[in-house]
C-alpha cells in the first residue's frame, strides 16, 4: 500500500455532521510514498507526436487531499466530471480537500500524489502499454480509481471493460450490493436513481486484497448539472445522486 499507516482512519468513521455516528477530524495528509522502484513508468518529460502534456500538478495545501483527472488514450480526458464532491465531503464531514480536479497524465509518475483519481469520456478508445502498466501499479499499490461513462456513452463503457479486462486479466468486475460499505461511509445509500429513465442505476467494483479499488458506472457519475461550462449530459442517463456517491467513494478510498 503507498498510503500511510501513519494516517489511519476506522471503517465508516466518516459520518454526515448531523448523524448518530462522529465524524472523525482528518488531523493531516493522506501521505504517498515514492513511486514504486519496480514501476516501468515512462520519462514523464517525453511528450510523443500529437499527445498534450499534462500541466504540472500544483503543490497541495498541507493536509488536502487531492483528485487527479487522467489524461489518457490519446490526450483524451474529461471536462464534464463536476469536482463538486470534493467541496461537498469538506461541508458534510472534516475531511479537507483541494476542491479542483488536477490533470493527471495516466502513464506520469505524478498519478502518485494521489489517492483518488477519474477517468470519464465518451467515445472508444485504446489506452497505450505504459498507460495499462502505470494503471496497474496505480490500483494495486493504494490507487483508487473512479470510471465513469460520460453522458453514459455505450461506446467508452466497452472500451473500458476491454481496458480493464488486459490490465487485470485475472481479476473481474463486479455488481454491488447497496449494503456494500461504499454506499455507508458520509451517506447511506440505497438507490441509486437516474435522471432519465424509471429504472435504477448499479456500480460495479473492482477488488484487490478484500478491498475495492475501482468503482465503475456505465451510466455515468459526472454530476454534470455542476460541471459548468457547456457540459449538459447530452442525452446520458446519468445517476441522479452521483454527488453523494462520489462522497461516499472518496472516503472510502481513505477509510480502506
Amino acid at each position: 500500500m503507498y498510503l500511510s499507516n501513519s494516517v489511519r482512519w476506522p471503517t465508516g468513521a466518516i459520518r454526515r455532521r448531523g448523524m448518530a455516528a462522529a465524524a472523525v477530524l482528518f488531523a493531516g495528509a493522506v501521505l504517498w510514498a515514492a513511486v514504486p522502484p519496480d514501476a516501468d513508468l515512462p520519462d514523464p518529460d517525453a511528450t510523443g507526436a500529437g499527445e498534450v502534456a499534462a500541466p504540472p500538478a500544483a503543490p497541495a495545501r498541507p493536509g488536502a487531499v487531492r483528485c487527479a483527472n487522467l489524461i489518457y488514450a490519446d490526450s483524451k480526458t474529461s471536462v464534464c466530471f463536476s469536482s463538486e464532491f470534493m467541496s461537498q465531503i469538506m461541508r458534510d464531514s472534516h475531511v479537507e480537500t483541494d476542491p479542483r480536479l488536477t490533470a493527471v497524465k495516466l502513464d506520469s509518475a505524478d498519478i502518485y500524489q494521489f489517492p483518488f483519481a477519474v477517468m470519464t469520456g465518451e467515445g472508444a478508445f485504446t489506452l497505450t502499454g505504459p498507460q495499462r502498466e502505470s494503471l496497474r501499479s496505480y490500483l494495486s499499490n493504494g490507487g483508487f480509481l473512479v470510471a465513469s461513462a460520460g453522458c453514459s456513452s455505450a461506446p467508452w463503457s466497452s472500451s473500458f471493460l476491454s481496458e480493464i479486462a488486459i490490465v487485470f486479466p485475472e481479476l473481474k468486475l463486479s455488481r454491488l450490493d447497496h449494503s456494500h460499505p461504499v454506499f455507508h461511509t458520509v451517506y447511506d445509500i440505497d438507490r441509486l436513481d437516474c435522471n432519465k429513465s424509471a429504472g435504477q442505476a448499479h456500480l460495479e467494483g473492482l477488488e484487490i486484497d478484500g478491498k475495492i479499488v475501482l468503482i465503475f458506472s456505465r451510466d455515468g457519475l459526472n454530476d454534470t448539472a455542476k460541471a459548468g461550462g457547456q457540459c449538459c449530459c447530452c442525452g446520458g442517463n446519468e445517476i441522479a445522486n452521483s454527488r453523494q456517491v462520489n462522497v461516499n467513494l472518496l472516503a472510502y478510498a481513505l477509510t480502506h
